[in-house]
C-alpha cells in the first residue's frame, strides 16, 4: 500500500491499527527507496571496509606488527580475531558517521514533506497530526537500527575475510567464546542504536521548524558537530554530562568481564530524556504549525 493509498482508504473514517501499520510500512518503504538514504548507507558500509584494509596493510608483517600502539579502541585486537572490526568499527562511526545519516533522514522527515507539497496530502487523512508524527519517529528509529546493523555486518564480513576468528579475549583479560561475542557484538549493536534516540528527537523537532529539509538537515548536522565539540572542552566539565554524545562510547564496558553498567545506563537514560524532552517540543510545534504548502 502506497502513501496515496494509505490516505485514500481512510477517507471519511478513523483510521484503524491496521491503517497506521500500512502508513508506516510505506514512510519505511519511501525512506529506503530514497537515493540519499540508500547512499549513506553505501558511505557506512564502506567504513568498515576501509578499516579492515588499512589495518591489514598496516599489519601485513603480522599481528602486532605496528607496536600495538594507537589507533581506536580495540584495533590492536583485530588482528588477532576479525570479530573485533565490529567494535572498531562502531567506535569509529558513532562520532560521526552515524549521527550524521541518522541527523540527514530525521531532518528530512517532516521539512522535506512540507517543502514537496505532499504534507498537505498526508494531513487530509483523518489520522490526526500526532499519528504522523509518531510514524516519522518510527521511521527515523527503524533507520538508526537498520544504519548500525549495515556497520555491524559490513564489519563482521570484512573481519571473518581479512583475519581470523576465534575465542575472544575482553579488555578484562578474561577470554569468551566466538558465539557469546557474537552475543555481545548485537547487544553492543543495539546500545549504539540505543545512542542515536536523542539526535533522531532532535533532527525530528528541528524537522518541524521549517519547510526547508535541505535547512533543517544543515541544522541537526550543524548542532550534532556543535555539541560535540562542546562535548571536548575541560572548561566544561559541569555540563558535558548532559551532552547526549557524553556516554556515546560507553558501549565498550560491554566488552568487559563483568560488564560495567553504570556509564550504560547513564547513556540510555540520558537518550531518553532527549527523546522525551525534543519528542514533545517536536509535538507541540507540530501540532499547532499552519500547514500552508
Amino acid at each position: 500500500m502506497s502513501r496515496a493509498e494509505a490516505v485514500g482508504a481512510s477517507a471519511g473514517r478513523r483510521p484503524s491499527p491496521l491503517w497506521t501499520f500500512g502508513l508506516l510500512r510505506s514512510e519505511l518503504v519511501t525512506t529506503l527507496r530514497r537515493w540519499r538514504t540508500l547512499a549513506l548507507l553505501a558511505v557506512l558500509a564502506a567504513v568498515p571496509v576501509l578499516v579492515g584494509i588499512a589495518v591489514r596493510i598496516e599489519t601485513r608483517g603480522g599481528p602486532g606488527a605496528d607496536g600495538g600502539s594507537g589507533g581506536p579502541a580495540f584495533m590492536a585486537q583485530i588482528t588477532n580475531n576479525g570479530l573485533f572490526l565490529v567494535f572498531t568499527a562502531l567506535a569509529a562511526t558513532l562520532p560521526f558517521f552515524l549521527p550524521m545519516a541518522v541527523g540527514v533522514v530525521a531532518g528530512d522527515s517532516i521539512a522535506g514533506e512540507a517543502g514537496a507539497g505532499t504534507l498537505r496530502y498526508l494531513l487530509v487523512a483523518p489520522a490526526g497530526r500526532t499519528r504522523l508524527l509518531l510514524v516519522k519517529y518510527a521511521t527515523v528509529m527503524a533507520f538508526c537500527l537498520l544504519a548500525t546493523l549495515v556497520v555491524a555486518v559490513s564489519a563482521l564480513a570484512v573481519g571473518a575475510l581479512l583475519f581470523p576468528l576465534g575465542d575472544l579475549t575482553t579488555i578484562s583479560g578474561t577470554s569468551i567464546t566466538f558465539t557469546e561475542g557474537l552475543g555481545r557484538a548485537l547487544l553492543i549493536a543495539l546500545v549504539v542504536a540505543a545512542s542515536l534516540v536523542g539526535v533522531a528527537a532532535l533532527g525530528l523537532f528541528v524537522s518541524t521548524l521549517t519547510n526547508s529539509g535541505i535547512a533543517a538537515m544543515a541544522t541537526t548536522v550543524g548542532l550534532l558537530i556543535t555539541v560535540q565539540i562542546l562535548d571536548q572542552i575541560p572548561q566544561l566539565h559541569a555540563l558535558r554530562p548532559y551532552f547526549f554524545s557524553h556516554y556515546w562510547l560507553s558501549f565498550a564496558d560491554l566488552m568487559r568481564d563483568p560488564v560495567y553498567w553504570d556509564d550504560l545506563v547513564r547513556n540510555l537514560g540520558l537518550q531518553a530524556l532527549y527523546a522525551a524532552v525534543f519528542g514533545s517540543a517536536a509535538w507541540a510545534r507540530f501540532t499547532t504549525k499552519d500547514i500552508s504548502v
